[in-house]
């Protein structure tokens, strides 16, 4: 028992990381009034450039940054589109996904000729850390020492990004363009420059959402990989209602059941199918608990 639930808890930790990374980025772009349907597809580029370039240059870290860049350059088309030619945002999402999957899937091919996954020979994984004390202390210790750095580094960005949100005056800027655009523009506040900001913020993060993806939790790149990661996101930012630590509970929420997903479908003797249906059904009664929250607080 105290092993299974070491294993599962490690693989918490693992599976949240790339979901908490994503929905920061969401976090950011909601704050500013923009809903980012582009992060399922910001993900998945990030992840491809993270796996070739580290597999080119022989450094995980350069894949790491490669995949933050090429996440960033993503946001900016979506941003471009968005507040420049005011396209819908939900349109202007949904392309970036599809443009994502169908550009990842062709660049294996005209590349690395092949399809459905590339794992290049001697591809360096990121590392792992062990934390001093901590991997002594009994239970816990398994459970929290001996993570890739960036699952640690994303629980800093948490913090980071609160701190930012809420005690920095560029965190109010952007909270006010968020909440009142009209009057951040009356008050002199660079409203669309703000804007692009915050889609670029969330790109970067989700590029390296994408890099733990493929050089942390695996060490490849598969086609799809993201898998509906970037949807998971964006549930836990309308759990946390757009707030860095409940979005970040809420994202550890679904690493749990993602993890025991996975741990039921290695011990009981039952369909795949059924354990993989776990997150996105706690999705669904998630989102749907916070409908009928809503609808009771506009009633009263």
């Amino acid at each position: 028992m105290t092993k299974t639930l070491i294993h599962v808890g490690f693989a918490t930790l693992r599976m949240t990381t790339p979901l908490v990374l994503a929905a920061l980025g969401g976090v950011f772009s909601q704050q500013v009034g923009l809903l980012n349907i582009a992060l399922e597809g910001m993900m998945l580029m990030g992840a491809f450039a993270a796996v070739v370039v580290a597999a080119a240059v022989g450094s995980s870290v350069v894949g790491v940054g490669a995949a933050a860049l090429v996440g960033l350059l993503t946001a900016l088309i979506f941003a471009f589109f968005v507040i420049h030619l005011r396209a819908d945002l939900i349109v202007a999402g949904l392309a970036v996904n599809i443009l994502a999957l169908g550009l990842t899937a062709y660049l294996l091919q005209v590349l690395f000729n092949t399809r459905g996954a590339y794992a290049p020979k001697d591809l360096e994984g990121l590392g792992s850390l062990t934390i001093p004390l901590l991997d002594q202390v009994p239970l816990l210790g398994p459970m929290l020492s001996g993570h890739k750095w960036l699952v640690y580094v994303t629980w800093l960005l948490v913090f980071l990004s609160w701190l930012v949100l809420y005690r920095t005056p560029l965190g109010i800027h952007i909270r006010a363009v968020g909440e009142h655009r009209e009057a951040a523009e009356t008050a002199g506040l660079p409203v669309k420059r703000i804007q692009y900001l915050a889609l670029l913020t969330s790109g970067f993060l989700s590029g390296l959402a994408g890099a733990q993806l493929s050089l942390g939790n695996l060490t490849l790149f598969s086609e799809n990989m993201s898998n509906g990661r970037g949807f998971m996101a964006l549930a836990a930012v309308f759990f946390g209602q757009a707030r860095p630590l409940p979005t970040a509970l809420a994202c550890l929420l679904f690493g749990v059941f993602e993890a025991v997903q996975i741990r039921l479908q290695m011990t009981v003797q039952i369909p795949n199918q059924l354990p993989q249906m776990l997150p996105y059904l706690i999705i669904v009664v998630v989102l749907t608990v916070l409908s009928l929250r809503e609808r009771r607080l506009s009633a009263r």
